[in-house]
């Protein structure tokens, strides 16, 4: 009896782990089926001067382009609404580099890092450079008439 009720246990504890995976993997093809979507690591609200990187406070997400903002949603979540929204207009480019230290490990073999200011936070998005080309070209991209800053 006793095997009986630890197999049922394992049972339900391996279902529990596949329904688990399963949701995370149809949240992710809801975000992405609108389209215009990319991989994109977010450390929101640094302080001024960030003395080095150390790789800590990145958080791994899935930014999705929705008319003129973007939408960034945190990968290991079940949450279907974005964590953060950074509109266009508000988005100010200020500088852009390499990870540096720990950050190579915290982040994608292949980001770039770009430090930003929107409405008054200073954050920093790690993306692909396919998808830097991508983010750039949207934020110039903006309406006549909007400000747009890219350094």
């Amino acid at each position: 009896m006793e095997m009986v009720l630890a197999l049922l246990v394992s049972g339900i504890v391996v279902l529990l782990v596949l329904v688990g995976l399963f949701v995370f993997g149809l949240r992710r093809r809801l975000i992405q089926r609108s389209g215009g979507t990319f991989d994109c690591s977010l450390r929101w609200n640094l302080p001024e001067r960030d003395p080095a990187p150390d790789g800590k406070g990145w958080v791994y997400g899935v930014a999705r382009y929705n008319s003129d903002r973007i939408e960034w949603f945190r990968v290991f979540s079940y949450a279907v609404r974005p964590r953060r929204v950074l509109e266009r207009a508000s988005i100010e480019v200020l500088e852009r580099r390499s990870p540096l230290g720990d950050e190579e490990l915290a982040l994608l073999s292949d980001a770039v890092v770009l430090i930003c200011l929107h409405q008054g936070t200073r954050l920093e998005l790690a993306m692909s450079e396919d998808a830097l080309t991508g983010f750039l070209a949207w934020l110039e991209a903006a309406p006549p008439g909007q400000r747009v800053n890219v350094a």
